[in-house]
């Protein structure tokens, strides 16, 4: 392959090298940072055979061009657009700056969370696993695997040990990785989430009960009482204290002279933190995290399936602008709090989403004549079933429209029938078929019927739309007579 000619190319579609502002890769895809997203030429960009799909998101324009390729191609850009090569990491900084203080509030939650999740999935599919010991009728009729086999008890009950670890002890985790986000000293926010779940503290699962029984402990300073209460398995109160352990933390580096800077700095602020976090921050995002986590529940149990199609038809909407990453702290505490929620209803909803997306995509394979673009339809759907939908819906669905309405309106209906008979998870995963090991005990039959109704939906829904004028047009990359007003607004780039 002429790698240089690939790069000269890209970059005359994408605006010149004036309109590049920064530019890194991963192991498939060249991630831009431009200066005005506008200027691309996205119908001459996607026709050319080594581009495999692009989409835009938190700031940056990403060209899918596979692995391999990606990093040759990736050495002639920067040659040709006359710019330095830089990490991802400053390339993401670069395009944070492009971006609204909702959309930066939001990529914050998610550069936090992120490198946790690993931890989190690990945990939650070991509650999976501990599912499919104790669930009964689900090998065995009228009983679990343990109770049909007594000697594979002890193991189960390790591996119920071990599922519980990430969520008794997130604030450490969280608290690392937020402290470290906001310009501080990771080790210092781990040793912060580590005051928050101290054995010494009032277990947080025990603060309600202890309320009412009237036997909440507390410190007594100067005739000021603070409450001794744990915070395992909260998440708003350690994100707050991170950012003002890292603010405070910052603000000391800059005025304490160097020789007393490493004695002086981690004891100052984490004795203030710590005592802010206790009197002020923990019982304030404590009661704004709870309401949040009830605001969804209440959406959810009250409304019942009208609450999940609401969720569900909304859901692949918010993935678009990333702000789907803020319920992974609903999750986390729902899930945290299992023994009162039963799990998390948000997980399936996703599949429900996911999967719809597949379906859209699996529907645009046989539609489409294209054969570049038929498999990237196949490659993507098979993606999205598994549990990752960006492909499928920024290198199909989007871009010919209907795909996506199709998809919503599948998700909506699918996530309202899971509604109905109450499917959560006990564990966070890969939101679609990856994610039957999660799912609660005696709701696996209607999490697979709902994947089925959100495959069929979506798939007939697709190509219903695809028969349609207007649908034609959109794929010629035109405009149609009639078109509804609601479909029109996404024609802007035609």
């Amino acid at each position: 392959m002429d790698y240089k000619k690939i790069a000269d190319e890209l970059l005359k579609d994408i605006g010149g090298k004036e309109n590049v502002q920064a530019a890194t890769h991963c192991a498939t895809r060249l991630r831009l940072v431009l200066n005005d997203e506008d200027k691309v030429d996205r119908a001459k960009l996607e026709t050319r055979d080594e581009v495999k799909g692009t989409f835009s998101t938190g700031g940056q324009y990403q060209i899918i061009l596979g692995a391999g390729t990606v990093n040759e191609v990736y050495k002639e850009f920067i040659k040709a657009a006359g710019i330095d090569a830089m990490s991802k990491e400053q390339v993401k900084t670069a395009g944070s700056k492009k971006l609204n203080p909702l959309q930066q509030a939001v990529k914050t939650l998610s550069d936090i969370f992120v490198p946790i999740i690993p931890a989190i999935v690990a945990c939650g599919l070991m509650m999976g696993l501990n599912n499919v010991f104790t669930a009964p009728d689900l090998f065995v009729t009228g009983k679990s695997l343990i109770e049909a086999y007594p000697a594979i008890s002890g193991l189960a009950a390790m591996i119920n040990t071990f599922s519980n670890a990430a969520y008794v002890f997130l604030p450490i985790l969280i608290g690392f990785s937020a402290t470290q986000k906001f310009g501080g000293n990771p080790y210092l926010g781990a040793v912060l989430g580590m005051l928050m779940v101290h054995p010494d503290l009032l277990n947080a699962y025990s603060y309600p009960a202890a309320i009412a029984d009237g036997t909440v402990p507390y410190w007594n300073i100067f005739g000021f009482e603070i409450a001794k209460v744990g915070y395992q398995g909260t998440v708003l109160p350690i994100l707050f204290s991170a950012f003002i352990l890292a603010k405070i933390e910052s603000f000391l580096h800059k005025r304490i002279h160097s020789s007393l800077d490493n004695l002086i700095t981690p004891l100052v602020s984490l004795f203030i933190t710590g005592f802010l976090t206790f009197v002020l921050i923990g019982p304030l995002t404590r009661t704004a995290g709870d309401a949040m986590t009830s605001g969804l529940v209440w959406l959810y149990d009250t409304t019942g399936p009208v609450g999940g199609f609401i969720i569900g038809l909304f859901y692949a909407p918010l993935v678009i602008t990333g702000m789907h990453h803020s319920f992974i702290a609903v999750e986390t505490q729902l899930l945290a709090d299992i023994a009162k929620t039963g799990g998390t209803f948000i997980f399936p909803i996703a599949a429900m989403s996911n999967v719809s997306q597949g379906a859209a995509a699996l529907a645009m394979f046989f539609i489409l004549k294209d054969e570049k673009t038929k498999g990237l339809a196949s490659a993507s759907a098979i993606s999205a079933y598994l549990g990752i939908t960006e492909p499928a819906m920024f290198g199909i669905n989007l871009k010919y429209r209907y795909p996506f309405y199709a998809a919503i309106i599948g998700s909506a209906i699918s996530s309202a029938y899971i509604t109905l008979f109450k499917v959560k998870a006990v564990a966070l995963g890969a939101a679609g078929i990856p994610g039957i090991i999660a799912i609660t005990q005696g709701k696996l039959f209607h999490y697979v019927i709902g994947m089925l109704i959100a495959t069929v939906i979506t798939f007939s829904l697709t190509y219903a739309f695809s028969t349609k004028e207007w649908s034609k047009a959109v794929e010629k990359g035109g405009k149609a007579a009639g078109t509804p007003k609601a479909f029109r607004l996404f024609n802007k780039a035609e």
